[in-house]
C-alpha cells in the first residue's frame, strides 16, 4: 500500500500557488460545465484542459494509480450495467437507429448507444483530474478555511481538514502493523489460503481500530485544552489572499460553464449533441 496516497506534498507552481478558495470555486465551475452538457465535443475539450492541469500540478502517478485503478474499475463496470439495463437509450434520445451489430431482440449495438456512452464515460474522465487536482493540490488546512470563507460552518470544515491529514496516517499505521504481523509468522501473502488472508487482516485491523481510537481521544482532548469551539467565529493561519492569478483562474472556469451553456441553449438546443440528424 502506498504510503504517499492522500498525502498534500508542498509544490510551487501555478496550480498550488492558487488559493484554495479559487480551487474549490475552479472545481464547481468546471464539474458544474461537464454535468450540465451531454456534447462530447464540450466535455471533451474540458477534458483535454483538465489533463493539461493535472500535468502543470506535478503530482505524479504514483500518487494517484490507486485512485485511477479504482476509477476504471467503477466506469467499466458503469458501462456494461448501462448496456445491459438501457441497450436502447442512445436510440431513445437521439431518435434515430443506426445499428451496428444485432445481438438478440433486446441487445442492438448502435451508433447512438455508443456516443451516449462514450459521452458519459468522457465527463467521468473530464471530473476525474480536476477532483484529484482539488483533493491534492490543496493543503488541507487552506482547503477548511476556503469552505469556511464560503459560509460552511468552521466546525464542519476542521473535521474534513483532520480526516485529509488522518488518511496517510492511517495508511502508515496500517503498513506497521502489518510488517510487525508478518515478522511474527503472519502470512498474507498469495500462497495462502483466501479464507487465511481474510483471517489474518482481520488480526492486523483490531489493533489499527484501537490505534486510530487512541489517536482520536487524544486529538479531541487536545482541542479541548485549547478551547476549540468556544466562539462562532476563529482565524486562520493558512488563509491565501486572493491574487491576479486566482482572478483569472475563476474567471476562465465561469467562461468554460458560459460556454456549456451557450452550446446547450443555442447550438444543439438541447443536453445532447445529436450528429445523426
Amino acid at each position: 500500500m502506498n504510503s504517499k496516497l492522500f498525502d498534500y506534498i508542498e509544490r510551487h507552481n501555478f496550480i498550488y500557488d492558487l488559493s484554495g478558495v479559487t480551487k474549490l470555486l475552479c472545481y464547481i465551475l468546471a464539474s458544474a460545465a461537464v454535468m450540465h452538457s451531454y456534447d462530447i465535443r464540450v466535455v471533451g475539450v474540458i477534458f483535454i484542459i483538465s489533463l493539461i492541469c493535472l500535468k502543470i500540478s506535478g503530482i505524479t502517478f504514483r500518487q494517484i494509480r490507486l485512485m485511477i485503478l479504482y476509477v476504471t474499475i467503477f466506469i467499466s463496470v458503469n458501462t456494461v450495467l448501462s448496456f445491459l439495463f438501457s441497450p436502447t437509450y442512445g436510440v431513445e434520445i437521439y431518435g434515430t437507429e443506426h445499428v451496428i451489430a444485432r445481438f438478440t431482440a433486446r441487445y442492438v449495438l448502435t451508433q447512438e448507444q455508443l456516443l451516449y456512452q462514450g459521452t458519459k464515460v468522457m465527463k467521468y474522465c473530464a471530473v476525474i483530474p480536476l477532483s484529484i487536482i482539488f483533493l491534492l493540490a490543496t493543503n488541507p488546512s487552506e482547503m477548511a478555511s476556503s469552505l469556511n470563507r464560503i459560509g460552511i460552518p468552521y466546525k464542519a470544515t476542521y473535521a474534513l481538514a483532520l480526516t485529509l491529514r488522518y488518511f496517510p496516517d492511517v495508511i502508515r499505521d496500517y503498513q506497521d502493523i502489518s510488517l510487525a504481523q508478518q515478522s511474527r509468522g503472519l502470512d498474507l501473502s498469495k500462497k495462502a489460503k483466501l479464507s487465511s488472508r481474510i483471517k489474518n487482516t482481520v488480526n492486523i485491523c483490531i489493533p489499527l481500530i484501537f490505534t486510530t481510537l487512541d489517536r482520536i481521544e487524544l486529538i479531541s482532548n487536545t482541542m479541548d485544552l485549547r478551547g476549540f469551539g468556544m466562539k462562532k467565529k476563529r482565524t486562520w493561519y493558512s488563509l491565501k489572499p486572493l491574487l491576479v492569478n486566482d482572478y483569472l483562474s475563476v474567471i476562465f472556469c465561469v467562461l468554460m460553464l458560459g460556454v456549456s451553456i451557450f452550446f446547450t441553449a443555442a447550438v444543439n438546443h438541447s443536453r445532447f449533441y445529436n450528429p445523426f440528424i
